[in-house]
């Protein structure tokens, strides 16, 4: 493993060991820990009970974060017809149909998240299917990236919607806000998301779900939240 250097070190050591710390405190303590000369995104991390090699305890799933992320994001919107306006009038950074299908093919990748009409998903998954699958950025009906309202798929990525998978060790990262948020507003995105984690349970899952939470900024060393904390009092 790398070693870090003394910053990190010096960081790790306002943490206490073993402690699990309560969503305000460990929201306050991440952004005390992200001391870059940048605004450090915060993320969250969920370790669940589910076997990833079975495709039916994949999880999966959108949430919209009540303070957003705190990063602008690139939309592209690909539809025809009156998609085009709804998407654009719902400020879609990019919109266009084949045109920016072959875009794509031909190396274009300035955007940040992709959505789609269900009338062009046809070519989508069998053009860029490849392109944008290894990417997570293949549109997806679960992933509330198509439908016909391409408006209102717009208008809620642009406010906050991410969306959170678990990857192949059964663990979901998704980002919660950035370093300049209040803690507050931090532990209020997470309650967000882990409840949409915890909805988004499968079926088949047994045992306890839901077995650790961490945050990290992006430079910062994790922080232990607790699974069964109260809600945030408003």
């Amino acid at each position: 493993m790398p070693k870090h250097g003394k910053r990190y070190r010096k960081l790790l050591d306002l943490v206490e060991k073993d402690k699990v710390y309560s969503p305000v405190e460990a929201t306050a303590l991440v952004k005390q820990l992200a001391t870059a000369k940048f605004d450090e995104t915060i993320e969250a991390h969920f370790r669940l009970g589910i076997d990833p090699r079975k495709s039916d305890q994949n999880v999966r799933g959108t949430v919209a974060l009540p303070h957003g992320t705190g990063r602008t994001v690139r939309v592209l919107a690909i539809t025809q017809g009156e998609g085009v306006a709804a998407a654009e009038a719902a400020g879609a950074d990019f919109v266009g149909g084949t045109d920016v299908i072959e875009r794509i093919l031909g190396g274009w990748m300035d955007f940040d998240a992709v959505v789609a009409t269900p009338d062009m998903m046809a070519q989508v998954g069998s053009k860029l299917g490849r392109v944008l699958g290894p990417r997570g950025l293949l549109p997806n009906p679960k992933a509330g990236t198509v439908g016909t309202d391409i408006g209102a798929i717009v208008t809620a990525l642009k406010a906050g919607q991410i969306e959170f998978r678990s990857d192949k060790t059964g663990v979901v990262h998704a980002p919660i806000g950035k370093a300049s948020f209040a803690p507050e507003q931090l532990a209020e995105n997470l309650e967000a998301l882990k409840s949409a984690v915890e909805a988004a349970k499968p079926e088949t899952a047994k045992g306890q779900y839901l077995r650790t939470i961490y945050l990290t900024s992006t430079m910062g060393p994790s922080v232990r939240v607790a699974l069964a904390a109260a809600r945030v009092e408003a």
